[in-house]
């Protein structure tokens, strides 16, 4: 080989090192400068939606929404929407360490749209997906995901269904663990202690005494394994104050109100408590009336767990 070709073919290897360093180099320098998207798109009632990958203002259009969000682990905006009918503040159940400084607005049933724009909020849960004047204007607020949560399906199935989408399963798996441990322990000391009592979720409304087996209260008494009165279909059971003595065969009646200022709750069977044939109740004798905050009724983390706890404490005591 001639000394031209020999330094030929050295440069020509030294040049082919130099581009492999070279391209080495600026791939890694493009992978440390590239961009972290700062959306993604997801896919909701309404089909394909752009919302932020990181969101740090994040509004609940309702009180469920709220917590679903906390349960997640978003950070919320300043302020958040609670319902009308006596509320003020947050639910006593929710998470009040991740709520401190959050100011409240009331948001239900009349929509505040004002006090929503107010809040500045980068990304809105909205579970009113019923009302389709609300799924059109929140995002025009701020991107917005939007479920029915109130479509008479276990709302867990949604929950479940909303983290994925919004890629929060492994907090939403952590509250679900939680959930069915605590079950456990509460079916084993109602076995331990022999409690089991025939249950009825009842009412009061409108002149007449109703038994419902819908939402919370029958998701909770089944995962327990509870007997929840017959009266209590999917449809309801209503009773005039005549027919008051068909709730004889309940044990424990379970009911809710709105709290008041110092967090007791109103007398819901006052119109009937001087009914001779509601003071014959075995129930109403036995003192077994217990009554909480209905927010734990409407199918959100914190008050599907509280409302366990809320039977646990009627069925076992307080020291449940």
């Amino acid at each position: 080989m001639s000394t031209r070709a020999s330094r030929a073919s050295v440069a020509l290897s030294l040049a082919s090192v130099l581009l492999l360093a070279a391209c080495s180099s600026g791939g890694d320098a493009v992978a440390e400068s590239a961009p972290t998207p700062t959306t993604t798109v997801v896919e909701d009632m309404t089909g394909e939606v752009e919302i932020p990958t990181d969101p740090q203002a994040a509004l609940g259009m309702y009180t469920t929404d709220v917590d679903i969000l906390l349960t997640l682990g978003f950070p919320l905006a300043a302020s958040q929407p609670v319902r009308d009918e006596g509320y003020q503040t947050f639910p006593s159940f929710f998470p009040q360490e991740e709520l401190e400084g959050v100011e409240t607005f009331t948001n239900f049933p009349e929509y505040n749209f004002e006090a929503i724009l107010a809040a500045q909020p980068d990304f809105i849960l909205n579970g009113l997906g019923y009302d389709a004047d609300v799924v059109e204007r929140l995002p025009q607020i701020a991107p917005t995901y939007s479920f029915n949560g109130f479509d008479g399906s276990d709302w867990r199935d949604i929950f479940r269904a909303t983290a994925a989408q919004l890629g929060r399963e492994e907090q939403a798996q952590a509250w679900f663990d939680a959930y069915e441990a605590r079950v456990a322990e509460v079916k084993a000391e109602l076995d331990a202690r022999d409690v089991h009592p025939v249950v009825g979720p009842v009412d009061y409304w409108d002149g007449q005494v109703s038994v419902s087996c819908y939402g919370v209260p029958c998701l909770v008494l089944r995962d327990l394994g509870v007997e929840i009165t017959p009266l209590a279909t999917a449809e309801g059971t209503s009773l005039s104050p005549e027919q008051l003595s068909q709730l004889a065969g309940i044990d424990v009646f379970l009911t809710s109100a709105a709290p008041a200022g110092d967090g007791t709750f109103p007398d819901v069977f006052e119109p009937v408590a001087a009914n001779p044939l509601w003071q014959a109740l075995p129930a109403v004798q036995d003192g077994q009336i217990h009554t909480g905050d209905m927010e734990m009724l409407y199918g959100s983390p914190s008050g599907h767990m509280a409302y366990l706890e809320f039977v646990a404490g009627a069925l076992l005591g307080d020291d449940a």
